[in-house]
């Protein structure tokens, strides 16, 4: 609905504002065809890049785009094999553009996610030398305590169904804040300031995606 979009681009020039006050770059797309565009203006040729695992990556369609140009792509998720796959993860903490998509940010600017392995959180906190995020106008939250119960729910049950694993949220659709070896929420991270400028860079999307 128009009034939705209305509202949500209300909501993301005010978090686009609190990014600033905690050293982060936010843009505004309308869409994800501009998203991709505008990450594609981003990255120069030649450069070494790598992504967290990302369903709104898949989305908008960059991978394809990067794929076209002059680039090292580092993917962690092309490859079959387990030890290549961390292999890979670990090179990609050293390359110039790391892309992902963020699990929850506040009206504030804060950024909060939840991973398994923890590469794509350890890539967002330190290493590479610039951090893309792109983010559906569905991942704004309004505050921290809002932010964990928004991934628990509609974020880390959908990955678990879709990563196949075998968790007690994929029988029960409840978050048991489970233990197992299958379970993807292992390390959670919050994003409260970047101590480096013109390091992380926030594009939010005025469409729902990802989870």
């Amino acid at each position: 609905m128009k009034s939705n979009k209305v509202a949500n681009k209300l909501q993301i020039d005010t978090v686009i504002k609190n990014l600033e006050k905690r050293n982060m770059k936010g843009y505004y797309c309308e869409d994800r065809e501009t998203a991709c565009q505008l990450i594609l203006s981003m990255i120069k040729d030649k450069s070494i890049v790598c992504w967290g695992g990302s369903v709104t990556l898949g989305e908008i369609k960059i991978k394809e785009k990067l794929a076209e140009r002059d680039l090292e792509i580092i993917d962690p998720y092309s490859t079959d094999d387990p030890a290549e796959s961390i292999e890979r993860r670990r090179r990609g903490l050293l390359s110039d553009y790391f892309l992902m998509s963020t699990n929850a940010i506040t009206m504030d600017g804060e950024l909060v996610n939840i991973d398994g392995f923890g590469n794509r959180v350890a890539g967002l906190c330190f290493g590479p030398k610039k951090v893309i995020i792109v983010a559906g106008a569905n991942k704004l939250v309004q505050g921290l305590d809002d932010a964990l119960p928004r991934i628990k729910v509609n974020a880390a049950i959908p990955n678990c169904v879709r990563l196949n694993r075998n968790t007690p949220c994929t029988i029960t659709g409840v978050c048991s804040d489970c233990l197992t070896e299958d379970c993807i929420c292992s390390d959670i991270v919050t994003i409260r300031y970047s101590i480096s400028s013109n390091r992380i860079h926030v594009i939010l999307v005025n469409e729902d995606l990802g989870y």
